[in-house]
């Protein structure tokens, strides 16, 4: 394990397998997270409902208001925009976390600024790995289809590592 608390790519496996659901438990009780799940209630295009979006708002602004997600699930792909996942495939989803260009850097090894020359070899279907996301990964966001036995524990540090950073961009304000 790195010493940001980010394990590396190929380190020792979890046998667990995360679903929303617990992806939700986990982040929900960290201080400060605000999680909305897209619907018809909350105003949210069609195309997002059932996506989940976290973010840091300690304050309790309204909706408008608040800062961009540090982590989202998303359930669906949305036509024209963000296909390459294929994630109309019944039961995936995909738990996507900005981790910042220094950690992007280092799981990755490149970095979010040289993507799109990487991004023709990157099979962004793929379950169970840690993935640059295929739409954001130029702002260092990354991205795991059903996280399994090979990156729950890595979702779980990144999840941690993505609130500490939205924590402290805040305190920055």
């Amino acid at each position: 394990m790195a010493a940001d608390g980010v394990r590396p790519i190929g380190g020792a496996h979890d046998h667990a397998t995360m679903t929303q659901d617990d992806i939700i438990a986990l982040v929900r009780v960290r201080p400060g997270v605000v999680l909305v799940t897209a619907g018809p209630e909350n105003g949210a295009p069609p195309v997002a409902w059932g996506d989940t979006f976290f973010s840091y708002d300690p304050d309790g602004l309204d909706p408008a208001d608040r800062f961009l997600p540090f982590a989202t699930i998303v359930t669906q792909d949305y036509p024209g925009f963000d296909t390459a996942s294929n994630l109309n495939r019944a039961g995936v989803f995909r738990l996507n976390i900005a981790v910042g260009r220094d950690t992007f850097r280092d799981l990755l090894g490149y970095p979010p600024a040289a993507h799109p020359e990487h991004a023709h070899r990157i099979d962004y279907r793929a379950s169970d790995e840690l993935l640059p996301h295929p739409v954001y990964g130029t702002q260092a966001w990354v991205a795991i289809l059903n996280p399994g036995p090979r990156t729950t524990a890595q979702a779980r540090a990144l999840l941690a590592h993505a609130h500490s950073r939205a924590s402290e961009r805040h305190r920055q304000r």
